[in-house]
C-alpha cells in the first residue's frame, strides 16, 4: 500500500466523522490511520516531510483543511473538527475536481503527467503545498549531491582524505590523526574515540573515478590495522563490489563501508563542503493572536 495523497484522505476523514462526534485534530488523524491505513509499513508510517512532520499525518491534516474550505467539515473550536450536513451527504466518489468546482476558496496544486493508457488521456496527480515543497527540495538536493560527488572525484587524493576525516570529526567521532603519506601502510587516518586514545578507528579513503573497491582492498585494509583496534571505516567515491562487501561483513573486525552516494548524503547532512544558499520561511496563522479578541 502506498502512502495516500492528501485528496485520497477525503473519504476516510468523512467516514470517521460521520457520527457527528467532535474530534480533536490529533484524535482524528490517529482514528483515520487505525481504520484505513493499517497496511502501511513501519517505515512508511515513520516517513517525514522536509519540515519534520510525519508524512501520513501531514497528508491527513491537509485533507481535513481542504474539506473545511469546501464546507464538508468545520472547526467548532480551535484544534477540533466536526462534520457538516453537507459532509454527511457527500458523494461516494468525492474528488478534488468536484471540490474545485464548488468553492472559489481553493487553489489546487496540480501536476499533469502523460498517461500510459491506450486512449492517450492525461492523468492528474494532486499534490498538497507541502508535497510540492518537498518535491522541489528533493530535486535541488539531488542536483547538489551529483555535483558534490563529481567534485570529490576530481580533487587531490590527499585532500580527499582530509575531507573524510573532517566529516567524521563533524559527525562526533573525536579528534583525528593523519598518517604519514610516505608510510601510512594503507591507513589514511586514525580517530581516537576517547581522549586517551584507548579506542581507535582506522580510516581508509579511496578516491576512485572509475572502478569499484574490491575484496583485496578490504583485505589489505584489515591487514594494515596493527592489532590495537578492530574498528575501521573504508570510504570511497565509487562503490564496493559484492566480494568486497562480503569480506567486510565476514571479517572479525568491524568494517564500515561508505560508498560515494552515502558519502555525499552524510556531507549534506553535516554541512561539510557545502553552504546554505537560501533559507525560506513557511508561515501560518497565529491562532493565539486572534484568541485575544
Amino acid at each position: 500500500m502506498d502512502i495516500p495523497k492528501f485528496d485520497q484522505t477525503f473519504l476516510p476523514i468523512l467516514e470517521v466523522l460521520k457520527t457527528g462526534k467532535v474530534y480533536k485534530t490529533r484524535e482524528l488523524i490517529e482514528e483515520v490511520k487505525s481504520k484505513f491505513y493499517t497496511a502501511l509499513t513501519d517505515d512508511q508510517l515513520k516517513q517525514e516531510t522536509k519540515s519534520g512532520d510525519l508524512l501520513i499525518d501531514n497528508r491527513i491534516a491537509w485533507g481535513k483543511s481542504y474539506l473545511k474550505k469546501g464546507g464538508y467539515v468545520f472547526f467548532p473550536q480551535r484544534g477540533h473538527v466536526q462534520i457538516t450536513d453537507k459532509g454527511k451527504n457527500h458523494k461516494a466518489d468525492l474528488s478534488v475536481r468536484e471540490l474545485e468546482n464548488e468553492s472559489t476558496l481553493f487553489e489546487f496544486y496540480k501536476q499533469e503527467k502523460q498517461s500510459a493508457s491506450v486512449d492517450n488521456k492525461h492523468t492528474v496527480e494532486i499534490s498538497s503545498p507541502q508535497d510540492l515543497i518537498d518535491e522541489g527540495f528533493n530535486r535541488i538536493e539531488s542536483d547538489v549531491k551529483q555535483e558534490l560527488l563529481q567534485k570529490l572525484k576530481g580533487i587531490d587524493p590527499y585532500f580527499f582524505e582530509k575531507v573524510v576525516l573532517r566529516l567524521l570529526k563533524k559527525m562526533g567521532y573525536g579528534e583525528f590523526i593523519e598518517t604519514s603519506k610516505s608510510n601510512d601502510g594503507g591507513i589514511d587516518g586514525i580517530i581516537n574515540e576517547d581522549k586517551l586514545g584507548l579506542d581507535k578507528i582506522y580510516i581508509q579513503a579511496k578516491r576512485f573515478n572509475e572502478g569499484k573497491v574490491r575484496e583485496k582492498d578490504i583485505r589489505n585494509f584489515i591487514g594494515a590495522m596493527s592489532g590495537d583496534t578492530n574498528k575501521g571505516v573504508f570510504v570511497t567515491t565509487s562503490d564496493f563490489d559484492e566480494k568486497a562487501i562480503e569480506k567486510a561483513r565476514s571479517a572479525h573486525h568491524k568494517i564500515i563501508c561508505i560508498d560515494g552516494q552515502k558519502l555525499v548524503k552524510l556531507m549534506l547532512e553535516f554541512n561539510v563542503g557545502i553552504q546554505v544558499k537560501t533559507t525560506y520561511e513557511i508561515k501560518q496563522i497565529d491562532e493565539d493572536f486572534f484568541d485575544e479578541q
